[in-house]
C-alpha cells in the first residue's frame, strides 16, 4: 500500500515514415499530465517493411527527439508490427499457471511458423478453464531479430529498453485510457505508412488482431505518378493541403481511389473476424496513425460500412498546459501519437 510509485516509461514508436516520443505523468486521480510529445520525420530509406535498412538514420532521429525535449527518464519502451509479429488466441487443455509455464513453449510450436528459439514468446490466460476441459490463451510471439534491431536503436541513443509491446496493444491502451472500455463491438484501426493494425474489441476485451501491408505510402505514391510531384509534396496533398498551383480537388479522385483499396482491405479482415467468431457486426470504427488524417477516408470508410467512423484523439483525456504545447500542433499530430500514447501509459516491470 505504502511502496514507492513504479516509474512511467518514456513511449518511443519507431516507425517507418516518423519516431513519435511520447511523456506521461501520473496524477493523483488517475489521470495523467502531458511532459513530451514529439516527432521527427524520417526519410524513406531508413526504415522498409518494418525493418532498419539504415540504424545511424533511426538512432540519430531518436537522439535528437531526447536532447531537444530534454527527455532525463531512462526507461523506454518500443513496439512492433507486421511480418515478424505473430497474435493468436489458442485453446488448450485445462491446466494450473505453473504447468502452462512448463508447456507453453511446446504448446506453443503448432501454432507459430517460425523456428521456436528464434522466437520471443509472451502469453496471457484469458480463460483459466476452471471446470471446464479447456482454457483460453493468448500467444504472442515476435522475432529474436526484429526485437534486436529497435532495442539496439534505443541503447545506442543512451537510454535503456525495458519493454517491447505490439502495435495493436498499445493503441489499445491508448483508447481505453481516452474514451474507457467500449460496450460495442469496436475496430481500432491503426494506419501506420506501411501497415495498418487492425484489432476489435467485444463486449470489453481484445478478441481479434491482424496487420495488412497497406498505409500511407500508397496514397503518397499515387499522387506522385498522378503529378509527378516530389515525395514532400504528396505527403501535402494528401492531407488536404495546398501545394503551389495543386490544389486538393486534382488528387482528390486519387485518394478516394486509395482509399476505397484500403477499405476493402479492412472489409476482408472485417468479415473473416465475422465469419470467425459469434459476433454479427462491427458497430464502430476508430481510426488513428499517420494516415488517419488522409482527407475524406474516414467518410469513404462509413459510406463503406455504414458504421461510425471517428479518429482516435489519444491527448483527449491527457492534461497539458497551453504554455507547453499548442493545441493546433497536438490536434494536428494526435492520431500519429497513438501507439506512443499507449507506450508512454505503462510503468517498469508492469
Amino acid at each position: 500500500m505504502f511502496g514507492k510509485r513504479k516509474k512511467q516509461v518514456a513511449g518511443c514508436d519507431i516507425g517507418s515514415s516518423a519516431i513519435k516520443l511520447v511523456e506521461l505523468k501520473p496524477l493523483k486521480n488517475g489521470e495523467f499530465q502531458l511532459q513530451v510529445a514529439a516527432i521527427a520525420e524520417l526519410s524513406p530509406e531508413a526504415i522498409v517493411d518494418g525493418a532498419i535498412m539504415d540504424s545511424s538514420l533511426v538512432v540519430e532521429a531518436v537522439s535528437r527527439l531526447i536532447s531537444e525535449n530534454g527527455v532525463k527518464n531512462q526507461s523506454f519502451g518500443g513496439s512492433l508490427s507486421g511480418h515478424s509479429v505473430i497474435i493468436k488466441k489458442i485453446q488448450l487443455p485445462a491446466m494450473s499457471a505453473d504447468e502452462l509455464a512448463e508447456s507453453i513453449q511446446w504448446e506453443a510450436e503448432q501454432y507459430i511458423p517460425f523456428d521456436i528459439n528464434d522466437v520471443n514468446l509472451d502469453y496471457e490466460i484469458l480463460d483459466d478453464g476452471v471446470g471446464r476441459e479447456n482454457m483460453e490463451v493468448l500467444l504472442v510471439a515476435v522475432k529474436n531479430d526484429r526485437i534486436a534491431d529497435y532495442t539496439s536503436v534505443i541503447v545506442q541513443a543512451g537510454r535503456q529498453p525495458v519493454l517491447i509491446d505490439v502495435d495493436v496493444f498499445a493503441v489499445q491502451n491508448a483508447f481505453e485510457i481516452n474514451y474507457g472500455v467500449p460496450t460495442e463491438t469496436t475496430a481500432l484501426i491503426n494506419i501506420g505508412a506501411s501497415v495498418t493494425n487492425i484489432s476489435v474489441m467485444n463486449e470489453g476485451m481484445s478478441v481479434f488482431w491482424r496487420d495488412v501491408a497497406f498505409g500511407g505510402n500508397q496514397y503518397t505514391e499515387a499522387i506522385q505518378r498522378e503529378l509527378s510531384l516530389p515525395r514532400e509534396d504528396a505527403e501535402r496533398l494528401k492531407l488536404g493541403e495546398r501545394v503551389g498551383d495543386h490544389t486538393l480537388q486534382q488528387v482528390l479522385g486519387v485518394v478516394n481511389s486509395v482509399s476505397e483499396d484500403l477499405a476493402a482491405e479492412i472489409d476482408k479482415t472485417v468479415n473473416f473476424f465475422l465469419a470467425t467468431s459469434n459476433v454479427d457486426k462491427v458497430e464502430r470504427m476508430v481510426l488513428s496513425g499517420g494516415a488517419a488524417r488522409t482527407v475524406n477516408l474516414d467518410e469513404v470508410i462509413k459510406g463503406r460500412f455504414q458504421v461510425d467512423v471517428e479518429i482516435l484523439n489519444p491527448f483527449r483525456n491527457i492534461r497539458y498546459n497551453e504554455s507547453d504545447f499548442d493545441p493546433d500542433w497536438l490536434n494536428r499530430h494526435a492520431s500519429a501519437m497513438a501507439v506512443a500514447v499507449g507506450l508512454a501509459v505503462r510503468t517498469v516491470g508492469d
